[in-house]
């Protein structure tokens, strides 16, 4: 659920993921294959969609759907595998769907999300693992304050094969610090990286 407090720009809002839009995600999902080419694995079924949207109810996860001004599916970003106690802290992963990408919206959308994970729920650390050639993933939690902090060989398994990752996280002390640069990304080449 998001907070009444986050206030998305009027180019967009988050929504918890439902099955309201199951005919929509699919569609994205499918005219979204070479934009998410080996970097990302969706949900490309109904079962495979209720299965995920069951997932993001569990109190270990966070689920947003990236809803554009117009009403339409432009991305997806969850928190997951969020561990309490004196870890707290949890897994990003996101992805955008075409034509949506390239437009600034995942930069946008990151930061409402960012601000819900630290204020509204209380994590201290965010982690996004990315394939070392996705660029535009990179580029994007970099804007966003992140930083790398190593190199995982053959760490996720996507689309059948165990893909090297960097690890790139940023803590809510780091993200405090960039509060006034946050309205960085407007027009930046949309990311993806792992929904899972």
């Amino acid at each position: 659920m998001i907070s009444r407090g986050s206030k998305a720009p009027a180019s967009l809002r988050l929504e918890p993921p439902g099955m309201r839009r199951a005919r929509e995600f699919l569609s994205a999902v499918e005219r979204s294959r070479t934009l998410h080419g080996r970097f990302v694995q969706t949900p490309d079924s109904h079962d495979a969609l209720q299965a995920y949207v069951r997932r993001m109810r569990d109190d270990r996860h966070l689920g947003y759907f990236v809803i554009t001004a117009s009403d339409e599916l432009a991305g997806v970003i969850n928190i997951n595998e969020i561990v309490r106690g004196a870890f707290q802290s949890g897994y990003l992963g996101y992805y955008a769907f075409a034509p949506h990408a390239g437009r600034g919206l995942m930069s946008q959308a990151m930061q409402i999300v960012l601000n819900e994970a630290f204020r509204r729920h209380g994590l201290h650390r965010l982690e996004a693992n990315i394939q070392p050639e996705n660029d535009a993933s990179k580029a994007l939690v970099r804007r966003l304050g992140f930083e790398r902090e190593g190199f995982s060989p053959r760490y996720l398994k996507i689309r059948g094969r165990w893909r090297d990752h960097e690890r790139w996280a940023i803590t809510v002390e780091t993200w405090r610090e960039r509060k006034p640069d946050r309205a960085c990304g407007r027009g930046g080449k949309a990311a993806q990286e792992n929904g899972t």
